[in-house]
């Protein structure tokens, strides 16, 4: 609880109208979330401004604002007026809650894939020692083994705090997050500070935000500027793929002039590498080196995207001062996140595989291990999703023809845009790639597209539905409406 001129002192030039000392029990964004003696932010976005929305907070319980003028229809709030509302909450909210990141390990997953995987591997390995851990990305929110949905990757700064806050009073010790470009570059993780940060690799992807790959890149490389900017540098690490092309952006000496380095992958010079890897249906194994040692390496997870994936959560572990072994018994105890390359059995003779593969990269990994745990042919139905980087469609309809036997492409979720145009986009880069042995098929409807693929499976294919993974809705034009891959998947192979 903050009175109004406590908040108002962490502004730099914020004009406060109105009962200075009202006590401030909840803040928001969001006028529907606003309670008793509540403080709404007036964000002005793409499509909403918050200003609109103040009678609405107000009969909620709000009895302060934050706006960018004075709102003369309501004299009886108190009413914080600055030049910059979005400028002014990074600032306030973290402090309203007591900058609840500085009391918690903060461990920070960045990168275009694999997040979510690492993130929970980690947080897998943290709870085995007995660590108290909390969890934030793309599937959900995990406070003490209680999960609740999210929105975006990272939330946004009021909601993130709030859920620090909530982490820090249940007693959370470690906080494993996944820190989207998003969220860098707008600022989403303001009042955080991290103690390890994790690279997995970058490629092409949300370019309809930052444009370029370089940008891209100068976004993602900001969470190591954070760590090296935080207080007690000599607990502080930076873990990152050697493997990468861009890992010289994340290793850029400035930015980690002040905390260790541990850089991972199959090349011998990384500080932490694997050889001798097999690849199977139930998971892969090698040889695990790392400072003059080596280990055997077994995890349940299949696809060489997931021994990258967990050559970074070792990576952190060993940095957060778990000994060798111990990571290494939770590597091989981990089961695969939901979404994940998570498998469909309904006793079918071939495998049906559901992945979260949304970028050229994903896509190529995915279907790459699909080749390489099946003599069998390789089955894909798949789409691109709306209002979102329109150039990595026709690349992705490349990929696919390239590694894939038959192909249906279909809607993700369209958004505003028209599924079919979409659809003609990806497909256009599939035949330009395809071979003369491979089919090529379209289907807008998903669910039509799914069962049709499955439809065509023999025993010992592999069917893969790639792009939305965990998701349980999708996103049209006309709304959100429910729908998963897994449980179509399981009526097309009931045969409902």
């Amino acid at each position: 609880m903050k009175t109004v001129a406590q908040l108002v002192e962490v502004l730099e030039n914020g004009v406060c109208r109105g009962n200075k000392e009202r006590e401030i029990t909840n803040l928001s964004t969001d006028s529907r979330k606003i309670k008793a003696n509540g403080l709404f932010i007036c964000l002005r976005g793409a499509h909403v401004d918050g200003h609109k929305f103040v009678d609405s907070a107000m009969a909620n319980g709000a009895v302060a604002i934050i706006c960018d003028h004075y709102l003369d229809a309501f004299p009886e709030l108190t009413q914080i007026i600055v030049a910059d509302t979005v400028m002014a909450m990074q600032a306030m909210v973290p402090f309203f809650y007591d900058y609840p990141a500085r009391s918690l390990r903060m461990i920070g997953v960045t990168g275009t894939n694999g997040k979510t995987t690492v993130t929970h591997m980690i947080a897998h390995i943290l709870e085995d020692a007995g660590y108290c851990v909390g969890i934030i990305g793309t599937v959900n929110i995990v406070i003490n083994g209680v999960s609740e949905p999210v929105h975006n990757t990272t939330p946004d700064v009021d909601l993130l705090q709030n859920t620090l806050f909530r982490m820090r009073e249940a007693g959370v010790t470690h906080v494993v997050m996944e820190v989207s470009s998003h969220a860098l570059a707008l600022g989403r993780v303001a009042g955080c500070k991290y103690d390890t940060a994790v690279f997995t690799n970058l490629t092409q992807d949300h370019l309809d935000f930052h444009k370029t790959m370089d940008n891209y890149a100068a976004a993602k490389a900001k969470l190591f500027a954070m760590v090296a900017e935080s207080e007690g540098n000599e607990a502080k690490a930076a873990v990152i793929n050697a493997d990468d092309s861009y890992s010289k952006v994340m290793q850029d000496p400035v930015l980690h002039s002040h905390c260790r380095l541990l850089t991972y992958g199959q090349n011998k010079d990384a500080a932490l590498y694997i050889s001798d890897v097999a690849i199977s249906a139930q998971g892969a194994k090698g040889t695990l080196h790392y400072s003059g040692q080596q280990w055997p390496f077994t995890i349940q997870s299949s696809g060489m995207f997931n021994v990258y994936n967990s050559l970074a959560a070792v990576g952190a572990a060993l940095m957060e001062g778990i000994a060798m072994p111990q990571v290494l018994a939770s590597m091989a105890s981990f089961i695969a996140v939901a979404g994940r390359f998570e498998r469909v059995d309904e006793g079918q003779n071939f495998t049906v595989i559901v992945d979260y593969a949304h970028t050229p990269d994903g896509l190529e990994n995915i279907l790459r291990t699909a080749r390489e745990i099946t003599d069998g042919r390789v089955l894909l139905a798949f789409g691109c999703g709306g209002d979102r980087d329109a150039k990595k469609r026709p690349i992705m309809g490349g990929v696919a023809a390239k590694l894939a036997d038959s192909i249906i492409i279909t809607s993700d979720n369209p958004r505003s845009e028209n599924p079919e145009q979409i659809v003609r986009e990806v497909y256009a880069g599939a035949q330009q790639n395809a071979s003369a042995k491979v089919a090529i098929a379209c289907e807008v409807d998903r669910a039509a597209a799914i069962h049709k693929i499955i439809d065509q499976a023999q025993p010992g294919d592999v069917v893969l539905i790639a792009g939305k993974g965990h998701e349980t809705y999708q996103i049209l034009n006309s709304g959100t409406i429910h729908f998963d891959d897994r449980e179509v998947a399981r009526k097309a192979l009931r045969g409902e």
